[in-house]
């Protein structure tokens, strides 16, 4: 693809292979698309258990086809989802890996919560900590 003399825009294919690579680095996996799947569905969880307002700015600090993937199928009428426990998170996350379980399922989320610790200012992922429940604070700090 040629330059459009927008950085975001001309960077955005490799910006999504790192983080991939980041992940299934973190992960010890060779499968980028199962990485691709744990990212959507880790990123879109979290999206879900934030408040409109903290879902958005979590969103202004990612790039932009991360951007694009968090908010695929958004409905924030819907938001917070109810329950937003732990465990609640956990199998949610789990369910889009039924042909292929995960083997461990907290870990891939925590990894996931790791590379964001990486790529959004610590302020940022601290207000994200801040307005999840207690026992899914615990994975993301």
């Amino acid at each position: 693809m040629g330059q459009t003399g927008h950085a975001a825009v001309d960077q955005a294919p490799q910006v999504v292979a790192e983080w991939l690579n980041l992940l299934c680095d973190d992960l010890d996996w060779q499968e980028k698309g199962r990485a691709y799947l744990l990212l959507c569905e880790t990123l879109q969880a979290l999206r879900d258990y934030l408040n409109v307002d903290e879902a958005a700015d979590l969103a202004a600090q990612l790039p932009l086809i991360i951007r694009g993937i968090y908010y695929t199928g958004w409905n924030p009428s819907r938001t917070p989802v109810h329950p937003r426990g732990k465990s609640d998170f956990i199998e949610r996350v789990a369910g889009r890996f039924a042909k292929d379980p995960l083997e461990d399922p907290e870990r891939a989320v925590v990894a996931v919560f790791d590379l964001l610790r990486r790529k959004v200012s610590p302020g940022e992922i601290g207000q994200v900590a801040s307005a999840l429940r207690a026992s899914l604070r615990d994975l993301m700090t």
